[in-house]
């Protein structure tokens, strides 16, 4: 049976070679730097970026009238006038999954397992920088885009914060796209392997569909999560890679 590749092609360099790609050039170029810092100023410069980016697919949002504005209402309208019990319970279940204390206390978990298991700081690592990044980016973009939510029954305590973006979409992208790449790296199973992508993209897409069936965002709103938890999530990989292909980079015969 063929051996599954292991975690480190996600967040080392290829194996055979010291460095590759955009992460040697960075750790080549900033080889004088302190420890951590090519990757810290790379995690700062997306996240303003980032920023940039949703506050201002935000801001459109929150004042385009247009067709895109009655889509958005019809189908929050059409899923809100479809209630049942049961899809109201399965509903809150299900954004159970992205709720903050959910995604804490997996985040927690995972950060030390991680550590204990790989006896390594780079999945841990991955977890901190991962989820910390996405809430901050979240949060601001919030703050500083003014966008109600739908104008439908509410099944949930709504937040004084903007409808743009999901930040339940986000963080599920997130938490559970770090959980399946550092898994999916481990196991030997191929269908292991699917399986676990698999569930990387349906609990999000659950998520997703949840928040707008119970009111709580527009469908452009959990697109908008979506789209900043994986961006943040290969933003964050990178910056593992980076302090990886750095570290090796300043240790005596390293990649020059």
């Amino acid at each position: 049976m063929a051996t599954a590749p292991d975690v480190t092609n996600v967040l080392d360099p290829p194996p055979g070679r010291r460095a590759a790609g955009r992460a040697a050039a960075i750790a080549t170029a900033t080889r004088t730097w302190p420890l951590a810092l090519p990757s810290i100023a790379w995690l700062l410069a997306w996240a303003a970026v980032l920023l940039a980016a949703m506050v201002g697919l935000g801001m459109l949002l929150a004042h385009e009238s247009g067709a895109l504005r009655s889509a958005d209402v019809n189908l929050v309208k059409q899923l809100a006038g479809s209630r049942t019990a049961g899809l109201n319970t399965l509903t809150k279940l299900l954004t159970t999954l992205a709720e903050t204390y959910t995604i804490t206390a997996i985040a927690v978990v995972a950060f030390v397992a991680f550590r204990l298991a790989f006896h390594r700081w780079r999945e841990s690592l991955l977890v901190l920088v991962a989820v910390a990044g996405e809430v901050s980016v979240f949060v601001l973009t919030t703050l500083l885009v003014d966008r109600q939510r739908p104008p439908v029954p509410k099944l949930d305590h709504a937040p004084p914060t903007s409808s743009f973006p999901s930040g339940h979409t986000a963080a599920a992208v997130v938490m559970y796209g770090v959980l399946a790449l550092v898994a999916s790296g481990r196991v030997r199973s191929r269908a292991a392997r699917i399986l676990i992508v698999c569930l990387a993209v349906l609990v999000p897409v659950a998520v997703a569909v949840s928040r707008v069936y119970r009111g709580m965002h527009y469908p452009t709103d959990v697109v908008g999560g979506a789209l900043l938890g994986l961006a943040w999530l290969a933003v964050s990989v990178q910056a593992i890679r980076i302090g990886v292909v750095h570290a090796v980079a300043k240790r005596p015969g390293g990649t020059r």
